[in-house]
């Protein structure tokens, strides 16, 4: 397999295993620029991806190259200023045969990014699959365009991993540059939002200008659009800054845009301010497609590609993956690649091997300090405060979901439960697994965040 070959197929791996805007943010502008006996060397464009690379994503490059090459062993990352996939660039990326076209989704179309905005300008409405889990996000997605910084200011879109959000909030960017090319657009996920933060209050002690031109540069834009605005929970200079960003968008009548895996409410250790002003535009969810769209939105995959399967494997697939559409975007990614090293298309028996290894992985094992992690991990609180006798209620509600957790998933004694969770008596494990299961049944927040963390475990 040729090292584009060979880089392309990785990436369809580690699509299935991180987030589409983190996806896009660091592996974007990457390549193997050379391989030797079993050492990869990854080409990344800037110091600060290739530490992201080494220190949040090497087990998922290494372990997707594994499984491609069993004889790779090492990979190391090494900075290229052009490293954007020139290799892949010059190599023909279609091949026919008997009137289809393979290949053609490797041309790394979904990592091309307007250089000014960050919008993919492959995320558009008209690609966008609207059905009854996400028609309420796109309705209103579809206002804002129309009524820019005056109807659903902010617009908040929520749901949980690869169900959409991403796209759909591109494609309200995509549509008002289409219409209003004049309009200042920035997209950009929160991660990235706060590394410039840190950047400019690094640069600051250097340069006194740099963090003027910092806020400069982020409130003379019209539309603003933060993917994953989760993860500015925490992060109090982070959160200081775009909060005034925020303030001076909105007085000034331009348009906000925010996506998270959970509602605001949800989102522990988030400023009560910021919280506010979240809840105060419009706030739409997105649920799990149902099976019809997700037949039709792997149709529409496989159209853009200008790839033919059969009805039936379209069935199969939408069949045996149900709530996540990234994860229908890289099995459909996985047949392609294989089409396009046979050059032809595969019939059911075939996809049932080649996606055999998704479709029959176990589930992650469900184990105490898996539990554990997960909770302070989504609720961003350290274990020992939550081992603690504190009685913060920012503690007190991630404890008791964990003790409902064990119960429920693991099917533990109350006993164990309150042993394992600071020594506390049954009777404290007992009332706090009634309380979740009780708040449960009104409470639709609590569900989503529930369901969230059972994502992180495999659990559903």
């Amino acid at each position: 397999m040729e090292l584009n070959e060979l880089w392309k197929a990785a990436l369809g791996e580690i699509e299935l295993q991180v987030s589409k805007a983190n996806f896009k943010t660091w592996l974007r502008n990457t390549s193997i620029v050379e391989k030797r006996g079993s050492a990869v060397v990854i080409g990344v464009p800037n110091s600060f991806t290739k530490e992201w690379l080494e220190n949040k994503y090497h087990k998922f490059i290494l372990g997707s190259l594994r499984n491609l090459e069993s004889g790779i062993k090492e990979v190391s990352y090494q900075i290229r200023q052009n490293s954007d996939n020139e290799n892949v660039k010059n190599q023909p990326i279609n091949r026919e045969e008997g009137g289809k076209i393979f290949g053609k989704q490797l041309d790394f179309q979904e990592l091309t990014t307007d250089a000014i905005t960050n919008l993919n300008p492959r995320y558009t409405f008209d690609n966008f699959i609207v059905g009854s889990s996400n028609e309420l996000a796109h309705a209103a997605a579809m206002a804002v365009t129309q009524n820019l910084g005056r109807k659903y200011n902010p617009l908040f879109i929520y749901g949980g991993v690869g169900l959409g959000k991403t796209h759909l909030i591109q494609a309200i960017g995509n549509a008002v540059k289409k219409e209003n090319p004049a309009k200042k657009i920035k997209y950009v996920t929160s991660e990235r939002f706060t590394s410039e933060v840190i950047s400019a209050l690094r640069s600051g002690h250097l340069r006194p200008n740099e963090i003027d031109e910092f806020k400069k540069r982020w409130r003379e834009v019209d539309l603003l659009i933060i993917d994953d605005i989760q993860f500015l929970a925490g992060k109090e200079k982070t959160q200081d800054e775009f909060f005034h960003t925020f303030n001076a968008l909105y007085d000034a009548g331009k348009q906000i845009i925010l996506s998270s895996d959970r509602s605001p409410k949800s989102i522990q250790t988030l400023e009560e301010r910021l919280r506010s002003r979240f809840e105060g535009g419009m706030i739409a969810d997105i649920a799990y497609p149902d099976l019809e769209t997700r037949i039709a939105i792997l149709k529409s995959k496989a159209n853009e590609r200008s790839v033919e399967l059969s009805d039936e494997v379209f069935e199969y697939v939408a069949q045996n993956i149900k709530k996540n559409v990234r994860e229908l975007e890289g099995a459909l990614n996985r047949l392609i690649a294989a089409n396009y090293q046979s050059k032809k298309a595969a019939d059911l028996n075939e996809v049932k091997k080649l996606l055999n290894s998704v479709l029959s992985a176990p589930k992650k094992s469900t184990t105490l300090k898996g539990v554990i992690k997960a909770v302070v991990e989504f609720y961003d609180i350290s274990e020992k405060e939550l081992l603690e006798r504190s009685r913060k209620k920012e503690i007190v509600k991630p404890r008791q979901i964990i003790m409902y957790l064990l119960r429920e998933e693991m099917k533990s004694s109350f006993p164990f439960i309150g042993m394992k969770i600071g020594g506390r008596d049954h009777t404290t494990a007992i009332h706090a697994c009634e309380k979740i299961k009780k708040e449960l049944e009104s409470d639709q927040g609590l569900n989503d965040e529930i369901n969230s963390i059972k994502e992180r475990l495999y659990l559903i």
